[in-house]
């Protein structure tokens, strides 16, 4: 019920945000459309595609492939991994996987090493879905919690050290506060939720957060959890524990999430209408078919969420095999249409904007 609950309200946020219509009571029978949807249009190919990587879109790409293989057939199959966003770029790299999902784009080091994969043209960033990062606590007695990012940079840098320390107490006149001691737990793998969330606190705090932004964790301190599933047990297990996580672990789990100061100086609930706010202002920084966005975390638009990542699937422009050629563009032809994104209402995701999602379709087409 409460997946549910929480689609309905991400459907009329995202109606209001991104101008989608496709919010419809039939919604939760989308994976059972008939072979004339999306991926029967394309070429569903036969044989097995193995990918691997983002934690953060694992529920994402479940969907996706469960859909795919219900209209392509037995003859597909497709394998996909959540080993976390480094060890899939890596896995691409080592060409041990079709396409890799991150929730970073490309590093200027990793790029160069991805498109020697691919033979005749490049390797590309194409944002699949927005995953809002909800900042995430268990402290006994305290709700509605609300944190500037300069607080946030002072407790995950180990500055701050109890819950009633005079920065929260701050930012949280009203509440009761306790001594419990802060368990700030961050991810023990490289991960792409890691790096946008380093990124937030490099761009928004820097006084306070000098580590900054990487796939692994730098600073010091602090508990260690393995990818989002890890992460959100930590924390629903730990008194006085805080960390980051995608929007639809926090959901999944039951996790209380704090509300986050924007630039605009209002503290602000992490919603699907709050993060397409932030989405909107969202820029393309790669060339042609590369989409690499740019995302301001300083954002002044009233009423936004300013934790948001794009999740990419990183893939090949040309020289994919030729028998996994028509996999790579059926799944992610898929994904990327609007079928493909209204279904990740009902999993805590937020779907790329229409003219974000035309762009990508169109790179997904042009693939060989």
């Amino acid at each position: 019920m409460k997946l549910q609950r929480h689609g309905a309200i991400a459907c009329l946020a995202l109606t209001a945000v991104l101008g989608l219509s496709a919010c419809g009571s039939d919604n939760n029978e989308s994976t059972d459309a008939s072979p004339s949807g999306s991926a029967a249009a394309a070429d569903c190919g036969k044989g097995t595609l193995n990918a691997q990587g983002s934690s953060a879109q694992k529920n994402a790409m479940a969907e996706w492939i469960k859909a795919y293989q219900q209209k392509c057939g037995t003859d597909t199959k497709i394998n996909y991994e959540p080993t976390g966003s480094g060890a899939g770029i890596q896995a691409f790299i080592a060409g041990t996987a079709d396409f890799a999902g991150s929730d970073s784009a490309l590093k200027e080091e990793e790029q160069p090493q991805a498109d020697a994969k691919c033979v005749g043209g490049q390797a590309l960033n194409l944002p699949m879905v927005i995953g809002p990062v909800a900042v995430v606590y268990n402290v006994s007695g305290v709700d509605n919690l609300q944190l500037t990012p300069a607080t946030m940079a002072k407790i995950f840098a180990g500055k701050v050290t109890k819950w009633d320390d005079p920065a929260i107490k701050a930012d949280n006149p009203d509440a009761k506060l306790p001594a419990t001691a802060i368990q700030a737990v961050h991810r023990s793998d490289e991960s792409g939720t890691t790096d946008n969330f380093t990124k937030y606190l490099s761009k928004t705090a820097e006084a306070d957060w000098t580590f900054g932004n990487a796939k692994a964790w730098k600073a010091p301190g602090g508990v260690g959890a393995a990818k989002s599933d890890g992460v959100a047990s930590k924390v629903k297990s730990t008194d006085g524990a805080i960390s980051y996580v995608e929007w639809s672990y926090a959901e999944n789990a039951g996790l209380k999430k704090a509300k986050v100061k924007n630039g605009a100086g209002e503290f602000t609930e992490l919603t699907a209408e709050s993060a397409g706010k932030t989405i909107a202002g969202a820029k393309f920084e790669g060339q042609g078919n590369d989409l690499k966005m740019s995302i301001d975390y300083n954002t002044t638009e009233a009423g936004a969420y300013p934790i948001v990542l794009a999740t990419y699937e990183i893939v090949c422009s040309k020289g994919i095999a030729a028998d996994k050629l028509p996999l790579v563009k059926g799944l992610l032809g898929h994904a990327a249409s609007a079928e493909g994104q209204q279904d990740l209402v009902e999993l805590g995701y937020a779907p790329l904007p229409e003219t974000v999602r035309a762009k990508v379709e169109a790179a997904v087409k042009s693939l060989a």
